[in-house]
């Protein structure tokens, strides 16, 4: 029983690394695409959401989800950890500026702590 437990958590772990880097390349590719001309972005950037939504369908099936938390504001009890967080004040509205890693939750909570850039909001 134990090395079935043992099993399932290292499927898991593949499932959560495999589904932070398809994140991070899907986020790069889709910046590259940007910079094409118009018409051979839109289908490249298509292919890109097509790939998204296929990542979200399976980690769906798992009860796993993706969670983006840019332009919202920081919060020290979010599930991600502020790279820059040193570069502001303890007074100093955050927002968070990009995502760097993806939060991933589960049906029993946090699985997978996010990474996060911060700015400051302009009074």
């Amino acid at each position: 029983m134990s090395q079935l437990l043992e099993e399932c958590e290292c499927l898991e772990q593949s499932l959560l690394d495999l589904a932070a880097a398809s994140w991070r390349f899907s986020r790069m590719f889709s910046k590259v695409a940007s910079r094409l001309d118009v018409g051979e972005s839109n289908r490249y950037i298509n292919q890109v959401r097509y790939f998204q939504k296929r990542i979200e369908e399976s980690l769906d099936s798992s009860g796993l989800k993706l969670v983006n938390v840019e332009g919202q504001p920081y919060d020290a009890g979010m599930a991600a950890s502020a790279l820059n967080l040193g570069d502001f004040g303890p007074d100093d509205a955050l927002l968070v500026d990009q995502m760097v890693e993806p939060i991933i939750m589960g049906p029993n909570g946090l699985r997978k702590q996010g990474t996060v850039m911060l700015r400051k909001v302009e009074a």
